[in-house]
């Protein structure tokens, strides 16, 4: 979920774990399209124009619950979600996926490991203390605890160390070059700098209900029920514009029925992950809106090469070819997505190209088109050539995988292949990823930092759950993270992405977008793939 940067060891199944079980949570449930893509299949609305008036309160419905707000202890998306109006790292990522000054003013990287910090003189915490560059390197060394912060702890492990150099200045090496390290100080990535005082207060147990947060966001928590609902209040201690909702109340409502029920009834302002098959009902609440955009998520298949006959690269090309990925994108996401050119997504791309250059450079993946004569032929003179059977498992929070598997599962059967769909609980389908037993499956990875490395990084890299070593595609990985310069990491990248078309090591489906309902009288300004993973309350105005 957080920045995998090829240059750091391999990947620990606890943050996949996070990984996808935050995906999961939020039921990706309007996979892909948005800007560029196929796009959402509501009816455009007029735009809406920002009155400047202030907003007393803003009620927000999350799609789930959290049992604690601090990331390093729970790190799911909507953890991200909500640290990102309280939070703040050392930079910030703005709504076009560029690094932005945060908590630092400015810095620079006098060597490629080395990072120098400047912090702003007007940076405070919520409770008018100034931040200091100790509670910033304080803040680092809880972060890369694994014991105190376990959701972002392996993150930092290319963090060679921390120091202050300043008044107002913090120095930061890495033990390599990083070109993902910058996203890993910022809120998106591991760091959400706290107060050394506040967190030595509470003995470090904080996220909690008894002991909330402290940041450096525009909203402070004041009150925090877990499985129930968080409050967020405005602060004037904020260095940036104050925003104009005065309060957020965030309900954590699962069921998707009780979610659009109390849409309807006017109880809710806003809300996250509305689901696909729901979208058309959403749509139709007056005055209401429904706006879908790319959320950099990315659904495809993958193969166990330790399980015969996976292991044979032809019967990999032949299942890929064997997916129809646009009736796939046409009928089960319902307009609402994007056939998948690669791992990577377009905006994973922000630092090099713009979203149109960025969908013409990936364009150049050679991908499998839908075509069983050429699946049979694949199949000839391999083990698999008289058929055989198998399974694939999805997650019971994800009905558009086990669409998408039941469509694989009718098109393999007219090639000799019995595909047996199978719906499991969330944990026990990310047991079954990489078990040795299950050939094929499905990845489906929400990424909160949108670096282009970080999923193709972990599919493709050392350690990755398909068990395959190929030393050609760490190298790649390995040079990635290296390269400094946007376009020449891309170029690299885009090699990975063609040496595992050529081998079919995954097979991409459909990058995600996320559909949000906007209630009556409220707008978000700069609404893109990035906008809810920042403070994003400052975003939310009263429309007229």
């Amino acid at each position: 979920m957080k920045s995998a940067n090829p240059s750091r060891p391999s990947r620990p199944r606890r943050a996949l774990v996070a990984a996808l079980a935050a995906a999961a949570a939020l039921v990706l449930s309007a996979c892909t399209g948005g800007a560029g893509g196929a796009g959402g299949a509501a009816a455009p609305k007029p735009e809406l124009k920002d009155s400047g008036k202030e907003i007393e309160q803003v009620t927000v419905a999350f799609p789930g619950s959290l049992a604690n707000l601090y990331i390093g202890q729970e790190s799911g998306i909507l953890n991200y979600y909500l640290a990102g109006n309280v939070q703040e790292g050392l930079v910030g990522i703005d709504a076009d996926g560029k690094f932005v000054p945060a908590l630092a003013s400015e810095w620079e990287t006098p060597d490629p490991t080395t990072y120098v910090f400047t912090l702003r003189d007007d940076a405070k915490f919520q409770n008018g203390d100034p931040v200091t560059p100790e509670d910033v390197v304080f803040s680092l060394e809880q972060a890369k605890d694994p014991t105190a912060s376990p959701g972002t702890s392996f993150y930092l492990q290319s963090l060679a160390s921390a120091e202050v150099t300043g008044d107002k200045q913090v120095t930061i090496k890495t033990t390599a070059p990083d070109a993902a390290f910058l996203t890993t100080l910022s809120n998106v990535g591991a760091l959400v700098v706290t107060q050394k005082a506040f967190w030595e207060a509470q003995g470090g147990k904080v996220g909690t209900s008894q002991a909330l947060l402290m940041g450096t966001g525009p909203y402070q928590v004041t009150e925090f029920q877990p499985d129930s609902h968080v409050t967020l209040e405005r602060v004037d201690t904020w260095w940036g514009e104050a925003p104009k909702v005065k309060e957020i109340r965030v309900d954590f409502i699962s069921d998707e029925n009780t979610r659009l029920l109390a849409a309807q009834k006017g109880d809710i302002d806003v809300a996250f992950n509305v689901p696909i098959k729901q979208a058309q009902q959403w749509e139709k609440i007056k005055d209401g809106r429904v706006e879908a955009v790319n959320d950099l998520s990315y659904a495809g298949l993958i193969f166990d090469h330790e399980v015969a006959p996976f292991d044979d690269p032809n019967v990999r090309a032949a299942i890929a070819s064997a997916v129809d990925r646009d009736a796939i994108v046409d009928k089960l996401l319902r307009g609402y997505g994007e056939v998948a050119e690669s791992i990577m997504t377009p905006e994973s791309l922000s630092q090099a190209y713009d979203a149109d250059a960025a969908r013409k450079f990936l364009s150049e993946v050679p991908q499998h088109d839908f075509d069983l004569d050429k699946a049979k032929e694949l199949l000839k003179g391999t083990e698999a050539e008289k058929g055989f059977t198998t399974e694939i498992t999805y997650p019971n929070t994800g009905p558009q995988l086990g669409t998408a598997a039941q469509s694989l599962a009718e098109n393999l059967k007219k090639v000799g292949i019995t595909l047996k769909v199978r719906e499991v609980p969330i944990e026990e389908w990310l047991a079954t990823i990489g078990d040795g037993e299950h050939g094929l499956g499905f990845m489906w990875y929400f990424s909160t930092t949108g670096d282009p490395a970080e999923v193709n990084g972990y599919l493709l890299g050392a350690g990755n759950d398909s068990h395959f070593d190929d030393q050609d595609a760490q190298k790649l990985i390995a040079d990635a993270g290296a390269a400094t310069d946007p376009e020449e990491r891309a170029d690299i990248l885009l090699e990975l992405e063609q040496l595992n078309a050529a081998e079919t090591h995954t097979a991409p489906l459909w990058w995600g977008q996320t559909i949000t309902y906007l209630g009556p009288g409220i707008g978000v300004h700069d609404f893109s793939p990035y906008t809810f993973l920042g403070s994003w309350g400052t975003q939310l105005y009263a429309a007229e």
